[in-house]
């Protein structure tokens, strides 16, 4: 039964201590507002994490998330399933949280697989395709671009050679969910039991896809909006589907900014055209700016580097130099209120006379 879902030998073996403490393992395939739907050997439960638990957390990310594997406490008659423990993650695709300057979010868990949705019609841009790939590649997971919506473009052949120069060496699958056959176009990224998860803006058809991948409308679709071609939210949760070839995959509500989440370099990491550039820039600590002698800025000058790429990768720099210094003030900011609690602490039991 968990075997659809992805559990092997491996997963078993890190759940033998739970397995002698009498517990259950089960796949996190739904949150709603708190509350957790597991897929277990008995089917499908509703689990909770205990008030206790949720005050140990210390971040976001021990929270857990679709598609993790839980260890479920042993059942007590008419009660709802307890959360015991969340199994350590293979994967995870972690983001900063939207509106957020430092929270993180898990979009989901334990996943061999990132689908990169774009649609080809007038939302159609590249430049978001290019930073969602960033945020795979900085979680260590691969990457598969869907162009969707081929048969509402004029020249998708065209789109497609943008993204090959934008994204080489990434899989690219140029498709259009209401009239390919997706399951076969898609099968050789997704093998049995391995997951996937799709990641896009809103629009670009992604429950459309989650439809005809099962092969029945699960998922509400909405058209994009007449006047301005914006998409529209169709899908409000995250939740893990199984597919009828024996994959699962994960659909996202659509994703209205990218918040990453890593080290400057990391980032370097993710443009590899650019770093192979960088290593004929004069100084070794270029920023690709306005020094002399820049080989990356030089490329780009004459055309052998898109500028757009340059700019989105200065960009996104600039965007993690912030967010590590805003991590340091934080961080900062809770040193001292510990500081203070504990100089508090320390002056009420404090012996008079001292």
């Amino acid at each position: 039964m968990l075997a659809r879902y992805g559990w092997d030998a491996a997963w078993e073996a890190v759940f033998a201590e739970h397995r002698a403490a009498g517990r259950t393992p089960g796949r996190v395939v739904r949150e709603d507002r708190g509350a957790f739907r597991v897929r277990t050997p008995a089917g499908e439960r509703v689990a909770h994490l205990p008030g206790r638990r949720r005050i140990e957390v210390t971040s976001p990310l021990e929270l857990p998330a679709v598609g993790d594997w839980l260890a479920l406490a042993p059942e007590v008659e008419g009660t709802e399933a307890r959360i015991a423990a969340v199994l350590p993650r293979r994967t995870s695709l972690v983001r900063r949280a939207a509106g957020s300057d430092t929270g993180l979010q898990v979009v989901a868990a334990n996943v061999e697989r990132v689908f990169l949705v774009s649609g080809l019609d007038e939302e159609f841009n590249p430049r978001r395709v290019e930073r969602m790939l960033s945020l795979a590649r900085l979680n260590g997971v691969g990457a598969v671009i869907l162009l969707n919506k081929a048969d509402l473009c004029p020249d998708p052949q065209a789109a497609l050679a943008c993204m090959r120069e934008l994204a080489p060496g990434v899989p690219i699958v140029c498709l259009s969910a209401l009239a390919d056959d997706c399951g076969a176009r898609l099968g050789a990224f997704l093998a049995p039991g391995q997951t996937a998860v799709l990641l896009g803006a809103s629009g670009v058809g992604k429950s459309t896809l989650i439809n005809r991948l099962l092969g029945e409308a699960v998922q509400v679709t909405q058209p994009v909006r007449a006047r301005d071609a914006k998409g529209r939210h169709a899908t409000t949760r995250r939740e893990l589907f199984g597919l009828p070839a024996g994959g699962l995959l994960i659909d996202t509500p659509g994703l209205r900014e990218v918040g990453l989440w890593a080290e400057t370099e990391e980032l370097q990491a993710t443009f590899e055209d650019l770093e192979a550039l960088a290593a004929s820039c004069r100084f070794r600590d270029c920023r690709h700016q306005d020094e002399p002698g820049c080989a990356v800025r030089a490329a780009a000058d004459q055309g052998r580097l898109e500028p757009g790429r340059l700019d989105a990768f200065l960009r996104m720099s600039r965007e993690l130099e912030e967010l590590e210094q805003k991590r340091s003030r934080a961080g900062e900011k809770a040193r001292g209120r510990e500081l203070a609690s504990r100089l508090k602490a320390y002056r009420r039991v404090k012996p008079k006379g001292h």
